[in-house]
């Protein structure tokens, strides 16, 4: 293809050479597995609410076809693009955030989304990327002057953010927040007896939420105890694995999408596991892992705090939601709603999985070609420049 040849000094040119293949064709694979879940799982759901049939399809296909959009124009920003986003949209995170605990819609008691004419948007959802970009950045900044005060500053920001997710209360996208925080504190260098201590106030606050919050007592109680409460949906997504099998029944042939509200959402990897069975399901958790493990392993190459820090973030931020997703259907874990990245319901889930995505291919293909012997030559035209 003359357009994408070695000699194609054009932006789009130099972004193909550059970016991560293996990762941009998970993510259209993926991608792909949501268009198809979807057209499995959502008609039953639409019907059972008296929607049109096709409704949450034709939702979903314009929000995958934007988070698609997003992944390849993020991933093309330069390193102070992404700065520039973290900051801005960190703020604007924050203060929409904010907005939900005064003119949020108030759904099973918490208050997390803006309803907007055609969707409504969880802004919480944003602050796990462009947070996790803002604090490397000042992290870094802190390692460059050592009188700047970024961890201070990053410090502040998560406490913030605490506070409004607290309020609302969202306590397991806290969970998430505060564990890609830690992580990126432990990358920068955090003594481990600070580490530890870090560890500690997380297990005395997820006690504290256990007794103060009456949501999260219910799905603890539940999991600890089978014979307690309501176990409906995670028996039914139980269930629909052991239908599913090896091979699963076939594509159209599922039940649990007919008996579970949240099948098209927090639960659409059950509905994989029955019509299409054990090998997707492994499948999809494979494309998971190359994501993680091969974005982890490219960054053994850099030896830039900020590259590796705001990297370091998404990823977390990335694997996590994933695992918690499969592993709360799963029964591994209590019960949370969280969605699977790119394949479960959601326009705000997909596009900050899309920004967290596109983010990630950006720090990573900085220095792709560039070995550490190159590094001291003269950048060519084009190539980012390092951050002040």
């Amino acid at each position: 293809m003359a357009p994408l040849s070695r000699t194609n000094n054009s932006w789009f040119g130099r972004w193909w050479r550059s970016v991560d293949h293996v990762t941009l064709a998970c993510v259209g694979v993926l991608i792909g597995f949501g268009y198809i879940l979807m057209l499995a799982a959502s008609p039953a759901v639409a019907v059972r609410i008296g929607a049109s049939r096709n409704m949450f399809i034709f939702k979903q296909v314009m929000f995958l076809s934007i988070a698609g959009a997003i992944t390849i124009v993020v991933s093309m920003l330069s390193r102070k693009g992404l700065v520039r986003m973290g900051f801005i949209g960190t703020a604007i995170a924050i203060a929409a955030t904010a907005l939900t605990l005064v003119h949020g819609m108030e759904i099973k008691g918490a208050r997390r989304w803006i309803a907007l004419p055609l969707m409504s948007v969880q802004p919480s959802e944003f602050l796990k990327p462009c947070f996790a970009v803002l604090t490397a950045w000042l992290l870094a900044r802190r390692q460059a002057n050592p009188r700047f005060p970024g961890l201070l500053l990053a410090g502040i920001g998560y406490g913030v953010i605490l506070m409004l997710l607290k309020s609302q209360p969202d306590i397991g996208m806290l969970t998430v927040v505060t564990v890609v925080f830690v992580a990126q504190l432990f990358v920068d260098g955090l003594n481990l007896i600070f580490v530890a201590g870090v560890f500690g106030l997380l297990i005395a606050g997820g006690i504290g939420a256990y007794f103060l919050f009456p949501h999260v007592h219910s799905r603890v109680e539940r999991f600890l105890h089978p014979g307690v409460g309501d176990h409906y949906q995670i028996d039914t997504a139980l269930r629909a694995f052991g239908n599913g099998g090896l091979l699963g029944r076939g594509p159209g042939e599922g039940r649990v999408k007919d008996l579970l509200p949240d099948a098209h959402a927090d639960f659409v990897f059950a509905v994989a596991g029955e019509e299409y069975g054990l090998l997707v399901c492994l499948f999809l958790v494979g494309i998971f892992g190359i994501i993680v493990v091969r974005t982890l392993l490219r960054l053994l190459r850099e030896d830039d705090p900020y590259i590796i820090l705001g990297t370091t973030g998404l990823v977390t931020g990335f694997g996590l939601q994933a695992f918690v997703n499969m592993a709360s259907t799963l029964h591994l874990i209590p019960t949370k709603g969280m969605t699977l990245p790119f394949i479960s319901y959601g326009g705000s889930s997909a596009m900050s999985v899309a920004l967290t995505i596109g983010m990630m291919l950006a720090l990573t293909r900085q220095r792709v070609g560039r070995s550490r012997l190159t590094r001291s030559l003269p950048e060519p035209a084009g190539t980012w420049k390092t951050v002040a």
